[in-house]
């Protein structure tokens, strides 16, 4: 097993041919791909093709996993979708942003079909969602804000202060009183950030 040079998450890596795929590696149309950012390994057993496996740096990028829970910044939102960049994995910053979407249909676990992105979240709204599917270079990951305890977690009103929220669908301004709908998290002490 000797250590060969680092690699970027989706980077071609070798052939089928040449070696078989271990951790940290898919194939795709005959080719063997890293799924992460790491350090390649090739080990080489007695007369059979090499294992390609790319084990992640400790001090690397810590990548969102499906089941983690995100705490990301709504960017933009329109009639189906928000988009968010996602900035940590339970409570540990991230140093790159990742993209992420959370569908209409992924905002509450009911009334699916009456969810309105407008009403849940707006632009620069602070968001906690967990990973329903991975993204990869091209896409973004899938978020859900289904469950009680994920929803918006902090949000500025139209007068630039943050509001306080009144109930699992409305946030308040503490200076105008003006009610704005939300998706409200229902914040754990756990996900809570001073």
């Amino acid at each position: 097993r000797q250590p060969l040079s680092s690699c970027v998450a989706g980077e071609r890596l070798c052939s089928t041919e040449e070696a078989t795929a271990g951790s940290g590696t898919y194939t795709r149309h005959g080719f063997i791909f890293s799924s992460l950012a790491g350090c390649l390994e090739k080990k080489s057993e007695d007369n059979e093709l090499p294992v390609v496996s790319v084990v992640r740096d400790s001090e690397s990028q810590l990548l969102p996993n499906v089941g983690a829970v995100v705490t990301c910044k709504v960017c933009s939102i329109n009639s189906r979708f928000a988009k968010v960049h996602i900035l940590y994995v339970g409570s540990t910053p991230l140093k790159s942003t990742f993209r992420g979407t959370i569908r209409r249909e992924d905002i509450r676990a009911t009334e699916k079909d009456k969810v309105e992105v407008y009403k849940s979240f707006r632009p620069s709204d602070i968001v906690l969602a967990k990973v329903i599917s991975l993204g990869d270079a091209q896409s973004n990951y899938l978020l859900s804000t289904a469950e009680n305890e994920l929803g918006v977690v902090v949000a500025r009103s139209e007068a630039g202060v943050q509001m306080v929220p009144i109930s699992w669908c409305e946030m308040q301004c503490p200076r105008t009183h003006t009610k704005e709908f939300r998706k409200v998290a229902r914040v754990q002490p756990q996900f809570l950030q001073t």
